[in-house]
C-alpha cells in the first residue's frame, strides 16, 4: 500500500558506483524516529526536505525500511536545514565550521547569496577570491543537477537520469531536454528512444515533429537487430515506424525518404526494394563480404602441392577410418583460404578438426582455435586436444560497452596465425564475424565449422547459411552418421528430427518422450525430474541438468519455469540474504545467465555462473573464470537460469535437456529449435507435452527470413 513520508535527509547510508541507488535516513517532519528510506535514486541533500511516494517493506537483514516509488524534492529553508545541508560535505570548500558562519553572516538567504551573488562570499572571514569562486562553481553544478532532477520528477521520469544525462551535457541539459530531447536516445548510453519520447511528450511535442518522425525510424531500424535482421525493406520500415509512433504512414514516408537523400541513412536497391541499414550494420556486412572473398584468394602457400598423402598418413596414424567427406575437409584445409564444415551430430566433425589440425601442424602453421561462448570453447579444446578460446579472448577484449566493443586485435594489430577455426559458427553474427575478420591477417586461412541445421545467430544475420547459399566459399558438408543406435538415441532422433520424422521414444530410457496434456501438469514434471528422480539417480542439478523452453512467457515458459525451478531447488530462507530484480528475485546460490555483452567486466551473454553473496545493492556471481559483482542497477544483465531459451543454450553440451512442449508454444515451435534443443544433451532427452505440439514441432521447417545481403554481396551482384 503507498504511503506518503515527508522529512529531512539525516545521513547518508549508502550510494552504489553510478548513483542510481541509495539508503539514507530520513528525520521524518511529525515523528522523532529516524527512519530507513531506500531508492533508486541519485543520491540527495543532506538537510534537504523531500516529499516521498512509496511503501513500507520489511528486508530479511536490515528490517523496515521505506522504498521510494516517487520524490519530491523541496530545499531547505530554515537555518538549521541550510546549515545541515552546507555542512554535510555536498559543496566544496565548505565544511562544519564554515556552514556556521556562512549562516550567521546571511541567514535564511544565504542560499540565495551563493547562487546569485558569490562574489559576496568573500566578507565572511576565511574565503578569499579563489575559494569563493571553488564554492560558486561547486553550488553550481549542484542546483544544475537538482533542476534537471526536478525537471524529471514534474514530467513523470526518473530523477535516476539525472546523473546520466548531467554527466554527458553538464550545464547544457536542460537546454538539450527542452529543445531536442530525442539527442538523448543517441547519445546518452542508457537512455533509449521510448524516455526520449516520453519527456518530448510530455512538454508538449506534436507527435509529427519531423525530429519525433526521423528518431522514431531509427529506433525502428535499430530493432531490425533484435529481430535477426541485417536491414529492413523501406515499405515494412514505414509500416513498423508508424505503428510505433501512433504517426501518419505518409507522414513517416516523406521522412524517411528525406533522410535517405540526405545520406542520413544507408540503404541499397535489390530487386526492385529499397533496402534500408544501420549504419553499423551496413558497414559491417560490406566488410565481412569484402574480407572473405580476399582471403580466399590470398592464403598462405603450402610446402606440397599435393595434400592427400598428408590426409592418407594421419588417417593411418589416428587409426580412424574416415568418409570421403572427411577427406576432401582436411585437405581443404591445405588447399583453400577459407573453408567451411558443417555436419549434424555424429557426422565426425570432431575428427575431422583433429585432423586438419595434424596436418596442418605438419606446414609449420601457427593454429589458434575459438569459439563464440566459453562453454563452445571448453568444449572444442577437450574434444580437439588443443588450447581454444572464445572468439572475444581471442581478440584480446579490453572493455567497451554494450554494442560497441573495444578489442585490442584488429586490422592495425592482427592476430599472430596462419590457420584460424572457429566452431559453432551458426552462433556468429554479422558484428562479431567482423570483428574477427579485421583480425584476421593477410594469408591466414579461416575455417568454420558448425551446423548450419540449428537455429541462426541470436544476433543479427545469418552468417554461415549465407555463406553456405552463396556457393562462392568452399563447403564440405558430413551426411554420415558414425555413431551406432544403440549408442545413442539422441544422434539417431536428431536426425530423424531434422528430416521432420518422428523421433523413437521407445527403443531407450536415453530419449523420452512423456506425454502430457495440461501445462500445469508439464511444470509439476520438470520440478518433480530435477527435485528427486535426477537428483537420485546422481545427477548435479545445477551443473550437468538443463531446462530449456521455447518461449519466455506462458505456462511452461523461461519464466515461470525459472521461479517454479528457484522455489524448488533453491527456496527462501531467512539465513539466505535476497535482492529484488526486475520479475526476479536472486538468491545465495541460484544459478544465473549473463544475458548481455559487458565488456568491462570481462562476461558475455549467455555465460553462466552461480550467486556466492547478495544483499539488497549488490549480487556476486561466480563464473568459471571469475567472480564478477553487479550493483543493483545491473540486475537486469543477469536472469535466473534454471531454464532457459533454447537460443541461449547454442554452443552448449549438458549431461540432461529437459524440454515442455505445450500448445501454448505453437507459435514459436519449429524443426530447427527442437533440432538444436536435442543436440544440446548427451546422455538423456526428456520430452514434456503433447503430442499435437510435438507435430506442429516436426511440421513446421519454415524458418523466419533475416534480411541481409551477404550472399549476394560474396556473389559480387550489382546492389
Amino acid at each position: 500500500m503507498e504511503s506518503c513520508l515527508v522529512g529531512t535527509v539525516d545521513s547518508i547510508v549508502f550510494q552504489n558506483k553510478d548513483g542510481s541507488f541509495v539508503v539514507f535516513r530520513l528525520r521524518p517532519a511529525k515523528e522523532s524516529t529516524i527512519v530507513t528510506v531506500v531508492g533508486d535514486i541519485p543520491k540527495p541533500l543532506v538537510g534537504e526536505e523531500l516529499e516521498l511516494i512509496g511503501e513500507w517493506v520489511e528486508h530479511s537483514r536490515f528490517g523496515r525500511q521505506f522504498k521510494i516509488l516517487n520524490v519530491k524534492r523541496v530545499p531547505p529553508s530554515d537555518i538549521k536545514g541550510i546549515e545541515r545541508f552546507l555542512a554535510s560535505g555536498a559543496i566544496t570548500g565548505i565544511g562544519p565550521a564554515m556552514a556556521a558562519r556562512l549562516v550567521a553572516y546571511f541567514g535564511t538567504r544565504t542560499l540565495e547569496a551563493m547562487e546569485f551573488y558569490p562574489h559576496r562570499l568573500t566578507e565572511v572571514a576565511g574565503i578569499g577570491t579563489k575559494k569563493a569562486e571553488i564554492i560558486r562553481r561547486s553550488f553550481a553544478e549542484h542546483s544544475e543537477m537538482r533542476d534537471l532532477m526536478l525537471f524529471l520528477e514534474t514530467y513523470g521520469v526518473s530523477g535516476a537520469y539525472a546523473g546520466k544525462i548531467y554527466a554527458y551535457y553538464g550545464a547544457a541539459s536542460l537546454t538539450v531536454l527542452n529543445e531536442d530531447p530525442y539527442r538523448l536516445a543517441q547519445e546518452v548510453q542508457g537512455i533509449g528512444f521510448r524516455i526520449a519520447d516520453h519527456i518530448a511528450q510530455a512538454i508538449g511535442w506534436e507527435r509529427n515533429h519531423p525530429a519525433r518522425l526521423a528518431a522514431g525510424v531509427r529506433f525502428a531500424l535499430l530493432q531490425t537487430a533484435k529481430g535477426g535482421h541485417c536491414c529492413l525493406p523501406d515499405e515494412l520500415l514505414v509500416t513498423e515506424t508508424a505503428k510505433l509512433l501512433g504517426a501518419d504512414r505518409l507522414e513517416v514516408a516523406s521522412c524517411l525518404n528525406g533522410m535517405i537523400k540526405d545520406n542520413a541513412l544507408y540503404t541499397d536497391d535489390f530487386c526492385g526494394t529499397t533496402l534500408v541499414y544501420p549504419s553499423y550494420l551496413y558497414h559491417a556486412e560490406k566488410m565481412v563480404a569484402e574480407r572473405l572473398k580476399f582471403l580466399k584468394q590470398h592464403a598462405k602457400p603450402v610446402s606440397t602441392l599435393d595434400p592427400w598423402p598428408a590426409v592418407e598418413r594421419w588417417e593411418e596414424n589416428a587409426g580412424v577410418e574416415m568418409a570421403e567427406a572427411q577427406r576432401q575437409a582436411i585437405a581443404g584445409a591445405l588447399l583453400d583460404g577459407v573453408l567451411v564444415l558443417t555436419g549434424g551430430p555424429g557426422t565426425g566433425k570432431t575428427v575431422t578438426v583433429k585432423g586438419m589440425l595434424s596436418v596442418l601442424a605438419e606446414q609449420g602453421f601457427k593454429i589458434l582455435l575459438g569459439a563464440p561462448t566459453g562453454r563452445a570453447a571448453k568444449r572444442l579444446g577437450e574434444a580437439a586436444g588443443y588450447e581454444a578460446a572464445t572468439i572475444h579472448r581471442l581478440l584480446e577484449s579490453s572493455g567497451g560497452v554494450e554494442g560497441a566493443p573495444l578489442f585490442m586485435r584488429n586490422e592495425e594489430n592482427p592476430l599472430e596465425a596462419d590457420v584460424i577455426i572457429i566452431d559453432e559458427a551458426s552462433m556468429m553474427d554479422i558484428i562479431l564475424m567482423a570483428y574477427l575478420l579485421k583480425a584476421v591477417p593477410d594469408g591466414c586461412r579461416v575455417i568454420l565449422v558448425g551446423d548450419v541445421d540449428q537455429l541462426p545467430a541470436v544476433g543479427p544475420g545469418a552468417v554461415l547459411k549465407d555463406i553456405i547459399r552463396s556457393a562462392i566459399i568452399p563447403v564440405i558438408r558430413l551426411t554420415e552418421v558414425f555413431r551406432q543406435a544403440g549408442e545413442s538415441m539422441i544422434v539417431v532422433n536428431a536426425h530423424r528430427i531434422n528430416q521432420g520424422r518422428m523421433p523413437d521414444y521407445s527403443s531407450s530410457i536415453d530419449f523420452q518422450f512423456r506425454e502430457i496434456n495440461d501445462a500445469k501438469a508439464v511444470e509439476e514434471e520438470i520440478v518433480k525430474l530435477c527435485r528427486e528422480e535426477l537428483a537420485t539417480e546422481g545427477f548435479d542439478i545445477f551443473h550437468e541438468v538443463q531446462v530449456l523452453s521455447p518461449m519466455h512467457r506462458q505456462f511452461c515458459g523461461v519464466e515461470s519455469l525459472n521461479k517454479v525451478l528457484q522455489a524448488a531447488l533453491n527456496p527462501s530462507d531467512e539465513n539466505k540474504f535476497e535482492a529484488a530484480g526486475t520479475n526476479q528475485v536472486f538468491r545465495e546460490g541460484d544459478k544465473v545467465m549473463q544475458v548481455r555483452n559487458n565488456y568491462t567486466k570481462g562476461v558475455f551473454n549467455g555465460d553462466i555462473g552461480r550467486i556466492i553473496r547478495t544483499d539488497s545493492s549488490q549480487v556476486v556471481v561466480r563464473y568459471s573464470e571469475s567472480d564478477v559483482a553487479y550493483q543493483r542497477n545491473e540486475f537486469d544483465e543477469i536472469s535466473l537460469a534454471y531454464c532457459m531459451s533454447v537460443h541461449k543454450s547454442q554452443g552448449s553440451e549438458y549431461r540432461v535437456v529437459i524440454m515442455p512442449l505445450v500448445r501454448a508454444h505453437n507459435v514459436m515451435l519449429q524443426r530447427n529449435l527442437l533440432y538444436t534443443a536435442v543436440t544440446r544433451a548427451k546422455e538423456k532427452v526428456f520430452l514434456l507435452g503433447s503430442k499435437a505440439a510435438l507435430n506442429t514441432a516436426l511440421a513446421n521447417d519454415r524458418t523466419r527470413r533475416r534480411y541481409s545481403l551477404l550472399t549476394e554481396r560474396l556473389r559480387g551482384e550489382d546492389l
